[in-house]
């Protein structure tokens, strides 16, 4: 899953397209590359960002879904705004990928109306520019998988099991940045805990400054046998995709 961003706010600027044109570009690019799904959004999740109307984020992602879509790009709509998730469906998004946790009743009426696959984002706070500290804990991927066992039941009471789970380990946190990074290791060498659940896997690769790391947490990801990896350094992915054996 290759990022797209349409936020001029975003800190991953290599993935910022800044028209329609650039965004079907780069989705070829990725799809070249070996990537199969588009993750598109229109907010920067980044808490230090500003958070936009949810007009305003239509307003950014429908174009771009509809020329991805005519291009045979399956995607997905980073949103935690319910009605940004229902404008990307109807223009062609196959995917909502919530960044708030499918916690809003909002959000759960969109994903059961419109029956599209959801990615429900473990998230210690109300959306992702609500957070404060993160808390760290050896057995986080327990807890985390605890957690998305409660959600599963009370999705599934809302009518609601076509659900992909992500650790959240690439959303933004204040607090200690080191030993952050040491936890989402381990969350990511911890996600049997999730395969338990009986869900897909989605593990999301955080943004590092040093592409040591990230080339680490992927390879972690795919040994751990990640169902979907989401990043946005796509060439290094599918070239680690391609040396692990694990090629489309």
């Amino acid at each position: 899953m290759g990022v797209i961003n349409l936020s001029p706010d975003s800190k991953n600027t290599h993935t910022i397209a800044g028209s329609v044109d650039e965004a079907v570009a780069m989705a070829d690019r990725y799809r070249h590359w070996g990537a199969t799904i588009i993750d598109l959004g229109g907010q920067s999740s980044h808490y230090d960002n500003p958070t936009i109307e949810a007009a305003d984020e239509i307003i950014r992602v429908v174009p771009a879904i509809e020329a991805l879509s005519a291009e045979g790009h399956p995607v997905a709509i980073d949103t935690w705004k319910a009605d940004v998730a229902q404008a990307a469906v109807e223009s062609g998004a196959v995917i909502i990928n919530d960044t708030g946790g499918l916690a809003e009743p909002a959000m759960r009426d969109v994903v059961r109306r419109t029956g599209v696959v959801a990615v429900a984002v473990h998230i210690e706070g109300a959306n992702p520019h609500a957070v404060g500290e993160v808390t760290i804990s050896e057995d986080k991927a327990q807890i985390t998988a605890e957690g998305f066992r409660v959600l599963l039941e009370d999705l599934a009471r809302d009518g609601i099991t076509n659900v992909i789970l992500d650790p959240g380990i690439a959303l933004n946190y204040r607090g200690d940045y080191e030993a952050y990074s040491r936890m989402q290791l381990e969350v990511i060498a911890g996600s049997d805990h999730l395969r338990t659940l009986a869900k897909p896997v989605l593990i999301p690769i955080p943004r590092k400054r040093d592409g040591h790391r990230l080339a680490v947490y992927m390879g972690l990801a795919l040994e751990h046998e990640a169902d979907i990896m989401r990043v946005h350094d796509v060439a290094m992915a599918c070239d680690l995709v391609r040396l692990f054996g694990r090629t489309p």
